[in-house]
């Protein structure tokens, strides 16, 4: 069922994406040549448990990390572990989820590790583009097929592969509600969009094609052809006039429409 919130709900919804945003930028520093993704983990839940939060994703599922974290052809859902140790020229999703009283924000962001490649910058360029296209698109009495089709149609033109399997998100009490948000479709179709609905926006992107594969721990998402991937997510809640960023510590940057 899709609802839509409250001021309390989406004051505690801001402040749940307030921490995901200030966790992103308390690990940023962090991500470099010789660091395991298990310090990374640790760093994020330190970071969450300091501002009155838990991770969202920890026991999710029975999933054993506090954040994901994606290395190059991971897209979605890699796990934090001591054994993978990041690599000058990778990149990595940061994907981190709080709970704040009841309440979650939930977004990622793709880092580079030290010096990468043009395709690597290109594609998380791309990607990071392809999230706002759909923020500018997100508004009150807008079907979400509109938000889909400006991010499908944006990507394309570049000719990468959009894995259509793994979607945004509604998001509130729970850190997975209706509606789906597809990260390519046709407009005027599927959920209008209302004032007060809290949706996630988040374009995953293949630099290859866009088939994907699980590997054996049954959480790890590869693209197929082992092509690097590139994965941005902010947490929103739909205005009338267009859309607010709850995953921001930046109030300027937080309002669009």
């Amino acid at each position: 069922m899709i609802t839509n919130k409250s001021k309390r709900e989406i004051d505690l919804m801001r402040k749940a994406g307030w921490i995901v945003a200030k966790t992103l930028e308390i690990v940023e520093p962090h991500i470099k040549p010789g660091v395991s993704t298990y310090e990374l983990d640790k760093i994020c839940e330190e970071a969450i448990l300091s501002y009155d939060a838990t991770p969202s994703f920890k026991g999710y599922q029975g999933f054993s990390g506090s954040i994901c974290t994606s290395v190059n052809e991971v897209l979605v859902h890699g796990i934090p572990s001591k054994e993978k140790i990041l690599q000058e020229g990778d990149i990595i999703t940061i994907d981190v989820g709080a709970n704040y009283k009841g309440y979650h924000g939930d977004g990622a962001w793709t880092f580079a590790v030290g010096e990468v490649s043009d395709d690597a910058k290109k594609l998380m360029q791309v990607t990071h583009d392809a999230l706002y296209k759909g923020l500018e698109v997100a508004k009150a009495e807008v079907y979400i097929g509109d938000v889909s089709h400006a991010i499908g149609s944006y990507i394309k033109q570049f000719g990468y592969g959009i894995p259509m399997e793994y979607t945004g998100h509604g998001i509130g009490r729970n850190l997975h509600e209706d509606p789906p948000v597809f990260n390519d479709g046709q407009p005027n179709r599927g959920v209008l969009l209302k004032e007060g609905m809290t949706i996630c926006i988040e374009p995953m992107v293949h630099i290859g094609k866009p088939f994907t594969k699980v590997l054996s721990d049954n959480w790890t998402v590869i693209s197929k052809d082992k092509s690097l991937t590139a994965h941005y997510e902010h947490t929103i809640v739909i205005t009338k006039d267009g859309c607010e960023i709850l995953t921001t510590t930046r109030q300027e940057e937080s309002l669009i429409g």
